[in-house]
């Protein structure tokens, strides 16, 4: 009984067509087969998906990603039923990432169809940047899919909400009732999400942060270092050297010699 298939993404795919699909009107049963193509469906309908032996109950919202060759039955609960689709290859042949066939796209299922539907827009004006978005909807399934790439997906949404409001505000001041306030909780409850899911305290963490993003810049920008201290957070030079003598191991202009050396 297959639930997953695996996908090759070190390339972009090569879509071929992408629209959308309206079934049921011939009767609520269809058989077919694409001999050499992938299928990517987002589903605004329900009824049901069967293929090797497996059946996948579809619903408004769920999404299915059959490999080639393969024979897929549809039975369709309504005579109207509309997905929108893709149909690619894969040339890549790098590391496999393992999604099932058929998921719930959840809060996802609005951007996806935003991103599926941009795919089908571009796919009559310009291949190279429909096979682009498509791309782009691919990896955002792996993401939903895998917890070793996206573990944010199984944290606390207070977490994900402060985590988020710290990485977009690295430049400004930070305070920890200042982030609870973003993520609607207590001071008190986010220093607990902090310290189960991260081992940092929450200033430890905005810490943590401000110097990888001062490290990446130091290492792949020319900006100067008073810059770098500003653009995260630190513009006291003092204070930024001392950091990221602690975070990073030397001073600024030693992580920036090292990375040239």
């Amino acid at each position: 009984m297959t639930s997953d298939v695996e996908l090759a993404l070190d390339l972009p795919p090569d879509l071929v067509h992408a629209g959308v699909g309206v079934h049921g009107s011939a009767g609520p049963h269809e058989v077919f087969r694409l001999p050499h193509l992938w299928q990517l469906h987002l589903y605004g309908y329900s009824g049901t998906l069967e293929f090797g032996g497996a059946r996948h109950p579809i619903r408004p919202g769920h999404l299915s990603l059959v490999p080639p060759g393969t024979e897929v039955h549809f039975h369709y609960d309504a005579p109207r039923c509309e997905h929108l689709y893709a149909h690619f290859r894969l040339p890549g042949d790098g590391e496999r990432r393992r999604v099932p066939v058929m998921r719930d796209a959840g809060a996802d299922a609005a951007v996806l169809s935003g991103l599926l539907r941009q795919t089908i827009r571009a796919s009559a004006q310009s291949p190279s940047r429909a096979s682009a978005e498509l791309w782009t909807v691919l990896w955002r399934i792996t993401g939903l899919t895998d917890a070793g790439i996206d573990p944010s997906e199984s944290r606390h949404p207070a977490l994900r909400l402060a985590m988020a409001h710290i990485e977009e505000h690295l430049a400004d001041p930070l305070s920890v009732p200042g982030i609870a306030r973003a993520a609607g909780v207590s001071h008190t409850h986010l220093t607990r999400l902090f310290r189960e899911d991260t081992g940092h305290t929450v200033v430890g963490y905005v810490r943590h942060r401000r110097m990888a993003r001062a490290r990446h810049l130091l290492i792949a920008s020319t900006l100067a270092i008073p810059a770098v201290a500003a653009t995260v957070g630190i513009p006291d030079l003092q204070a930024f050297n001392k950091t990221c003598r602690r975070e990073l191991g030397a001073s600024p202009r030693a992580v920036r010699n090292a990375a040239g050396a």
